[in-house]
């Protein structure tokens, strides 16, 4: 369930975008041996349906609502962003290639998997906008191994920029393997409760991004945004109820949450749930002003 803060409640729209794999096969093997049969005729017929017809190319088109996102139509509907280092995976994901319509160049895009990223299911559950387009500068807070940070750099393109920011040392060393072949990634091994560490790498960002899973998660996002945030800029945090108090039932946890990012200076715009992708998960999405 989405909501945003003037009062209107929004379905969060679970499957939109979900996997659609209908028809997909029928016809595939009609005439694939017609005229063989017996050595009849020889060659007779041999043109004629001779194999069985492949899967349809897919066809990749913008997504309406997101800058840089696209969304591939096959015999799978996915989320997928334009490949920033053609011909590499990050983490096995697959890939798509398509022709351009108009150079007729090949263009690879990476589907993006809602169910390993919480932007990825922010945009299937319908949120309204995360802020993230081409040329952003993004601070990314609890960067971990950087799948989901792979695609903010797909998104962001050469003139922007993802400040990655990871402490356990052993998701960042994926992280800096990553970075060296993304140019727009500065992978920073750090902890994000004491921005002072790395103020000297981070410029002035368009956006912060957080998905760090700590009890005092409002204030790691309220002080990054003091330090990095530009006036009227915006941030997208997610919220895992069972890591701030497992007692109490995730709404409620959630409205907690809401308040502290308001007295961090924070203006909540958007809140909206992650099932079917993410069990107990909201993602509240914001201004800065202060």
């Amino acid at each position: 369930m989405g909501r945003d803060f003037r009062g209107n409640d929004r379905g969060g729209g679970s499957s939109r975008g979900g996997p659609r794999g209908r028809g997909g096969d029928r016809g595939g093997g009609r005439g694939f041996d017609r005229g063989g049969r017996g050595g009849r005729g020889g060659s007779r017929g041999g043109g004629r349906g001779g194999g069985a017809r492949g899967p349809p190319k897919a066809i990749v088109i913008p997504h309406q609502r997101f800058e840089g996102v696209f969304i591939s139509k096959g015999l799978q509907e996915a989320l997928v962003t334009r490949n920033f280092v053609p011909g590499e995976s990050v983490y096995n994901e697959k890939r798509i290639s398509v022709d351009d319509r108009v150079t007729g160049e090949k263009i690879e895009y990476r589907v993006w998997n809602p169910f390993r990223s919480k932007i990825a299911a922010a945009i299937l559950g319908g949120v309204k906008d995360i802020f993230i387009k081409p040329g952003a500068k993004v601070l990314y807070l609890g960067a971990a191994s950087g799948t989901t940070v792979s695609h903010v750099s797909d998104i962001v393109g050469k003139e922007g920029v993802v400040y990655a920011v990871e402490f356990s040392h052993r998701s960042g060393r994926d992280l800096v393997n990553m970075a060296k072949k993304r140019t727009n990634v500065v992978p920073i091994i750090a902890d994000a409760r004491k921005p002072l560490e790395y103020r000297i790498l981070v410029s002035m960002v368009d956006v912060v991004f957080a998905d760090v899973a700590q009890p005092d998660q409002a204030r790691i996002v309220g002080i990054n945004s003091q330090y990095f945030l530009k006036k009227g800029g915006n941030f997208v945090i997610s919220i895992k109820a069972n890591c701030i108090d497992s007692t109490n039932k995730p709404e409620v946890v959630f409205q907690h949450e809401i308040q502290r990012l308001r007295d961090e200076g924070l203006t909540p715009k958007e809140q909206l749930t992650l099932e079917p992708y993410e069990r107990d998960h909201a993602v509240v999405i914001g201004e800065y002003n202060a």
